[in-house]
């Protein structure tokens, strides 16, 4: 049985995932937390009869406290609570299609090398776009990384990192990640869970994504730019490369950090110049 229920939503009305419902009495000693669902509901355990007080907090949104009067059978409800953004929230950018710069955008990812080094390797063609929705969680993006671009700046290392041991780029020419909306964690920083298509396999993937911000560009345009960050892990996408040397430490680390630095031209194509 539920105690204190509340459907938590943003100010446009939308669920706010992740948002949490903190009940203390009058003294402040808490009695119960729950976190909201996808649907943004929240419910705790019963409660003790009585007056207590109900605190809802979520990143990038103001707290709300108030009042909530609980039953002699341990329930009660909030109703719909709506939650506003922070006052140091950043502004997003405005709703439609905007359009991966590949010239201004860049993808690095690092590797341990045994166990003691970081080797950078930068993919040289990214594409794709974002569709911004009227509420920015709702968007939802898509990009797509030619594999054969890879370069470490040593033709023999990236030959190897083409061929079948690791990339296999004749099979599986490119990498994409399809994004499934937002779920903010910050002023200015979001979460963005999707299915990242690598070596042929696909499997989800979180970006912790940064909002570097928008404006107008030399050209006439508007840009937008974001920076993303997620660890793979090789084996998820059976790129099982295990020569080890002579100590037995693995020549390439079995994560790999992802980096990308995004700058994206508002609307469905990049201008020509």
């Amino acid at each position: 049985m539920s105690g204190l229920t509340a459907q938590i939503r943003s100010a446009e009305g939308w669920p706010v995932a992740g948002a949490v419902l903190t009940v203390t009495d009058l003294t402040g000693q808490q009695l119960a937390r729950a976190v909201a669902g996808a649907t943004g509901a929240a419910d705790t355990d019963p409660l003790p009869p009585g007056m207590h007080t109900a605190v809802i907090t979520a990143p990038g949104h103001q707290p709300v406290a108030q009042l909530a009067r609980i039953s002699a059978a341990g329930t009660g409800t909030l109703g719909e609570i709506r939650l506003v953004p922070e006052a140091n929230a950043v502004a997003v950018p405005p709703p439609g299609p905007w359009t991966i710069d590949p010239m201004h955008s860049t993808v690095i990812v690092t590797a341990r090398h045994l166990g003691i080094a970081g080797i950078k390797a930068r993919f040289a063609e990214v594409g794709g776009r974002l569709d911004i929705a009227e509420t920015f969680e709702q968007s939802a993006g898509y990009a797509e990384i030619k594999a054969a671009t890879v370069d470490t700046g040593i033709g023999m290392r990236d030959d190897h990192l083409r061929s079948a041991e690791f990339l296999d780029v004749e099979r599986f020419p490119l990498i994409t990640f399809t994004g499934k909306r937002f779920r903010r964690t910050g002023a200015d920083t979001w979460v963005m869970p999707g299915d990242l298509t690598l070596h042929g396999h696909t499997r989800p993937v979180d970006l912790a994504v940064t909002y570097g911000g928008h404006g107008p560009d030399p050209w006439g345009g508007v840009r937008a730019a974001f920076h993303a960050e997620t660890l793979l892990y090789r084996d998820d996408f059976a790129i099982d490369y295990n020569a080890v040397v002579r100590v037995g430490i693995a020549a390439v680390g079995t994560t790999v950090k992802v980096e990308l630095d995004i700058e994206l031209v508002q609307g469905d194509r990049l201008p020509s110049f």
